[in-house]
């Protein structure tokens, strides 16, 4: 069971309640749940401290595994040491520089894979197979899931007279424990079009059975936006908020414009910030 509420009250002590701005960007007037100034600069904080926070001692002391981008990486390499547990993490090649010097920094160990899915894969079996760790997927997992949904019941108890909430949707754990958290209420996920060759690099990988499922179940609207599109919003997004954006968390505020009716309350997850210098 993906439990929300109880994720929030295990994460507490661990994750910033990061700030609910009510800001206009792209003319379009939104409440953004900052999750660019979240304990790492990015939303996967909350699901990675609550999958390792879950975990048993036994289990704990094996270590824990998983393949990034890098945001899930970096939290994952966090989560672990402040648990004090050993974190393997394979990433690819095309992984930014900020991201890379954010997991080097935690002390995690980086195995450096070709970028598609399948390398990453193989790169991690191998992984779990020498080190015996625990996997926690970046979204293949219901504990992250459940800690990726508490970015949007916070901004729920902060503004309970929204009429929809905008997402980024990659692997779908932020878009469903968004749509758990939700309740009920309109919930729009957005992606890029082309995830391959998208600048949305947190976006590139696809939704998985369980992710999907729950999209599904709770009637997710999926939005995609073209790379132009998404440049524009990173910018009006950084300009609007005085902070700067990753492009994966500037395609929910371009999708937000696109539903954006008179009279509607918009809240907008923002996603991370960890951008090039």
């Amino acid at each position: 069971m993906i439990d929300i509420g109880r994720a929030a009250a295990r994460i507490a002590p661990f994750v910033v309640r990061t700030p609910v701005l009510h800001v206009t960007v792209l003319d379009t007037e939104v409440y953004v749940k900052a999750e660019y100034v979240q304990t790492g600069g990015a939303f996967k904080h909350r699901g990675a401290t609550n999958a390792v926070q879950s975990l048993t001692d036994v289990d704990a002391a094996r270590g824990v595994a998983a393949h990034s981008s890098g945001n899930h990486a970096a939290a994952l390499a966090r989560a672990a040491k402040v648990r004090g547990i050993p974190a393997h993490v394979v990433m690819p090649e095309a992984t930014t520089v900020v991201k890379r010097d954010a997991v080097e920094a935690l002390g995690a160990q980086i195995t450096w894979c070709e970028n598609t899915l399948e390398d990453r894969r193989r790169a991690l079996a191998r992984v779990l197979a020498d080190t015996g760790a625990v996997e926690i997927h970046p979204f293949d997992n219901d504990d992250v899931i459940a800690g990726a949904g508490t970015a949007a019941l916070e901004l729920l108890e902060a503004e309970p007279r929204l009429d929809v909430l905008v997402t980024p949707i990659g692997g779908g754990g932020l878009g469903s424990g968004t749509a758990i958290a939700a309740g009920g209420l309109r919930v729009v996920g957005a992606s890029p079009v082309d995830r391959g060759a998208t600048i949305a690099d947190g976006l590139r990988t696809g939704t998985c059975a369980r992710t999907e499922a729950i999209l599904t179940a709770h009637a997710v609207e999926r939005l995609t936006m073209g790379e132009d599109e998404i440049v524009e919003a990173m910018h009006a997004a950084t300009a609007a908020l005085g902070h700067p954006i990753e492009p994966s968390a500037a395609v929910a505020f371009a999708a937000a414009r696109t539903v954006a009716a008179k009279g509607l309350r918009i809240g907008v997850i923002a996603s991370g910030g960890n951008v090039e210098s």
